[in-house]
């Protein structure tokens, strides 16, 4: 009988995006256990809220689990899964894993270090500024009357390192300012105010050696919503429209998808990323974020986009595990 690689699924842990990340598991699971059952073993790996690991449902220590695996595909979102924690835990114990290393990781969840791999790489992103969250609840008042003199509203307020725009306020007005600092303030040591730019809000995955490309974008995806901005319901909830393939010019369409490339290069990412967007009618496309380990439940944007290009999530998953064991 021919081994089974045995790939263990790691999903769940200690962030806000703990649900997200249970369900981005399932589907990972679901892929290898019913399309590629011959072929890989697959195994849970939970980690529970308060960052207990389990391995099909029985808890055991962090080391155990990873060593009674060949590969481990991550499926964690947020802090300790997307900020290098768990992958320079890995790296450690001289495992295989899906999914960017520790530094590239690091620095593609810390807003503030990738806008600067950005600008170093000619990539146009919105200006900011930054302030400590410790610094923010003693001197609210005075932070809030420097900013309202200084800072051209609307604004965003978003905490520097979290996912799935958790914490991210549309600042419109004076009476909004404390509130929104307040807010990204619980979920980041650090806090950035951005300039608000409007526009078309668009997003583009890229994956690496997939059709015979070194590294290939899949179609650009336009994002329409009834919100302020494509915040965690508009995500999650189904409160949005994703047009897939994108409807608008196709001169945005390919720099798009040049600059999601350029993104993934600049930040040294591993197999898969996907970058986030605002196209301004006259301003050009900026980059907003990237997103080093998207989401890959049911509503989540990369799986519409394989499916676009006539893939599905279980070629995907194989694919992804396959370039693991190459990088």
């Amino acid at each position: 009988m021919n081994h089974r690689t045995r790939v263990g699924v790691l999903r769940g842990g200690p962030s806000t995006e703990y649900e997200v990340s249970i369900n981005s598991g399932a589907t990972v699971l679901s892929a290898l256990r019913n399309h590629h059952e011959n072929r890989y073993q697959a195994r849970d790996i939970f980690i529970d809220r308060s960052g207990v690991w389990h391995i099909d449902g029985i808890q055991t220590k962090p080391e155990e689990i990873v060593n009674s695996v060949d590969i481990v595909f991550n499926a964690l979102h947020g802090s300790y899964g997307e900020d290098g924690k768990v992958q320079s835990f890995l790296e450690h114990h001289g495992k295989t894993f899906t999914g960017s290393g520790s530094l590239a990781s690091a620095i593609g969840m810390n807003k503030i270090l990738s806008k600067k791999a950005f600008r170093d790489n000619g990539v146009k992103t919105p200006m900011h500024m930054e302030l400590s969250s410790d610094y923010i609840p003693q001197n609210t008042e005075t932070i809030v009357k420097e900013l309202f003199q200084t800072l051209l509203l609307p604004a965003i307020v978003k905490p520097c390192s979290s996912g799935s725009s958790i914490g991210v306020t549309v600042v419109r007005s004076y009476d909004d300012i404390a509130k929104a600092l307040l807010e990204a303030a619980k979920h980041s040591p650090v806090v950035m105010i951005e300039e608000f730019i409007p526009g078309i809000e668009a997003t583009c995955a890229v994956i690496e050696s997939f059709r015979d490309q070194e590294l290939y974008a899949l179609p650009p995806i336009e994002i329409r919503h009834s919100s302020q901005f494509f915040d965690y319901k508009s995500k999650y909830d189904g409160q949005s429209m994703e047009i897939v393939p994108a409807t608008f010019a196709d001169k945005f369409k390919h720099a798009i998808e040049t600059t999601s490339k350029k993104v993934h290069k600049a930040l040294g990412l591993k197999h898969y990323s996907r970058s986030d967007f605002i196209i301004h009618p006259k301003r050009g496309i900026y980059v907003l974020e990237v997103n080093t380990l998207p989401g890959l439940t049911e509503n989540s944007l990369l799986p519409k986009a394989l499916v676009a290009v006539g893939s599905d999530m279980p070629e995907f998953v194989s694919h992804v595990i396959e370039l693991s064991r190459d990088n």
